[in-house]
């Protein structure tokens, strides 16, 4: 069973303009399913370089663990 690997951090531009934070946590429970926790960080950022940043200093996110929504 080929499982997709879902990116822990997801960006997405808010109606407002700025950008919020996305921290998802995916386990699987004993029958294989993915279980996905997704909580969002507190306040807005800029810019999606701004959410990066945090992401990368508060979490220790690398390139390439980001989606964009």
């Amino acid at each position: 069973m080929a499982r997709e690997i879902l990116k822990p951090y997801l960006i997405a531009k808010e109606e407002d303009g700025s950008f919020a934070l996305t921290v998802r946590e995916t386990r699987y429970n004993s029958q294989g399913y993915p279980l996905v926790t997704a909580t969002k960080v507190d306040g807005t950022f800029k810019s999606a370089a701004a959410a990066r940043t945090h992401a990368r200093d508060t979490f220790g996110a690398e390139p390439g663990q980001f989606a964009a929504k």
